[in-house]
């Protein structure tokens, strides 16, 4: 019986699927099914050369193209993804597993920033200064950087990519990008969407691999800045060794967040939020709610209400409309079903245990089920660690400030939430918590796009959040002209320092 063997997923360089000259590959799976789906082409430094030497050839051009044309390609760019999302967000169900509705609004949100980037004109106006001294006019403009790195995650093949490539391409930069080698199509389906859009060749490249092309990227001289999204180890990694190499560098980390529950709350919207956000894409968002802390006399009803709320769920494939799908990998199933061993072992109530779970899928899936641990303290790795998988960890404390310590003395900041009907602790709290993306009564409180999107502490390294304002200055950098029309009576020779007059 003939088996179909899988295809390989190629670089995408100067306009065309290229093969790559490493010889390298690496697997990927459907993690519904445990089937491998394709293989990935693994770059070398001879590839990572070409894409690069492709970015910057197409520079001079792209940055002289007018924001006119510019914005027409970002226009069109717009009207193909609108017309086409369904076939993006299968692509990405297919490779990281999460359920075909989070797929297509992870689309969703990518093309907010497609929209935004549509304002590029207005963005980059400069500033006029006429007479500033006499017959002296001052200017300033903002300028694209020229090649620029984007390095992103699995969890979101597609919207974490649209942070940064959008705003990017439209202030006149070249992009290349090295997505996960876990969900490696979405970026290459983009790439031939830019060029239908009418992208001129070389100005968005698609680099495929593993650590050798991230540190090809990150030491390239021709590569003006890095823009990443990962783990902090990985982050810190990347921040510092793009900056050693003269880069501009925004590096996302990690997060632990926390969505706080005051006593005087509506347990039924608490209760359904921390299931949305403590379960959707099975976890695995950096904006996902790991940490509830409840306050006072309201943990064992909220607790019981959020356990009710869990058992109900149904897990599986998710192209079978089911509510969770699988974890991306074995390895990731492995580990999280190991942080519920260690929760268990330490001592924290397990009230939902997710480890062998019923499911919806055929094959052998990457799955873990809705898990809920109750009576978790500070000491314990299921509340210290990133898990990124459907773990939600609840912590009693007996008063607001507790709770607010709790996040505050977290070493990471990227984002929170509080559940309240209480004005002033609602004000207090997003003044005093030390985070950088808070929710009052909203569990994932991602910015819209004309927000910049970031956190504090050890989620970012570097002074720039994605998108934004924010993200138009990081790919683009000032410059400011004096300008004077000579006449006859210039005044001649002048050695001392220049005074405005």
């Amino acid at each position: 019986m003939a088996t179909t063997q899988p295809t390989t997923v190629h670089h995408w360089i100067d306009g065309s699927s290229v093969d790559g000259t490493s010889g390298r590959h690496g697997d990927v799976t459907n993690p519904a099914t445990g089937e491998v789906s394709s293989t990935v082409a693994f770059a070398s430094q001879d590839d990572v050369e070409r894409a690069v030497a492709a970015a910057k050839a197409a520079f001079p051009a792209w940055r002289d193209t007018s924001l006119a044309r510019r914005t027409q390609v970002l226009f069109a760019f717009r009207e193909l993804l609108n017309a086409r999302a369904d076939e993006l967000a299968a692509i990405i169900t297919a490779e990281h597993g999460k359920v075909l509705s989070d797929a297509a609004g992870e689309v969703a949100r990518g093309q907010e920033v497609v929209e935004f980037a549509c304002g590029i004109p207005h963005l980059l106006k400069g500033g006029f200064t006429e007479n500033a001294s006499t017959k002296v006019d001052v200017h300033s403009v903002r300028q694209p950087l020229g090649p620029v790195a984007i390095i992103s995650p699995f969890n979101f093949p597609a919207m974490v990519p649209m942070w940064f490539f959008p705003v990017a391409i439209a202030a006149g930069n070249t992009v290349v990008l090295k997505p996960s080698e876990k969900v490696p199509t979405a970026a290459v389906w983009m790439a031939e969407l830019w060029k239908e859009a009418g992208l001129p060749d070389g100005v968005f490249n698609v680099l495929q691999g593993d650590k050798v092309a991230v540190d090809g990227l990150l030491t390239h001289p021709d590569v003006k800045s890095v823009s990443f999204v990962g783990s902090t180890p990985i982050a810190k990694y990347v921040y510092e060794t793009g900056t050693a190499h003269g880069k501009r560098v925004q590096a996302l980390g990690g997060a632990k967040n926390h969505m706080i529950v005051l006593p005087d709350a509506d347990l039924d919207l608490a209760a359904d939020q921390a299931i949305n956000a403590g379960f959707g894409s099975a976890g695995e968002r950096c904006m996902a709610i790991s940490a509830v802390v409840a306050v006072g006399a309201v943990a064992d009803e909220f607790v019981a209400k959020v356990k009710e709320r869990a058992e109900a769920l149904r897990t599986g494939d998710g192209t079978r409309g089911c509510d969770m799908g699988p974890l991306v990998t074995a390895q990731s199933r492995d580990r999280v079903a190991g942080f519920v061993d260690a929760g268990e072992a330490a001592g924290a109530t397990l009230v939902v245990d997710g480890r062998n779970p019923d499911v919806d899928a055929e094959g052998e899936g990457f799955f873990v089920g809705p898990t809920l641990f109750d009576h978790v303290t500070p000491d314990m790795s299921i509340y210290t660690e990133e898990i990124f998988g459907p773990v939600l960890s609840v912590v009693r404390v007996e008063t607001y400030d507790e709770a607010l310590d709790l996040v505050n003395a977290n070493p990471y900041g990227n984002g929170t939430a509080i559940f309240t009907n209480d004005g002033g602790a609602a004000r207090r709290f997003q003044n005093e918590v030390e985070v950088g993306m808070i929710g009052i009564n909203v569990p994932v409180p991602v910015p819209m796009a004309y927000y910049s999107f970031g956190g504090w502490k050890s989620s970012l390294f570097g002074d720039t959040h994605a998108h934004g304002t924010e993200g138009v200055h990081f790919f683009t950098r000032g410059k400011v002209v004096t300008t004077r029309w000579l006449d006859p009576s210039h005044g001649g020779v002048d050695l001392g320092f220049p005074q405005n007059t």
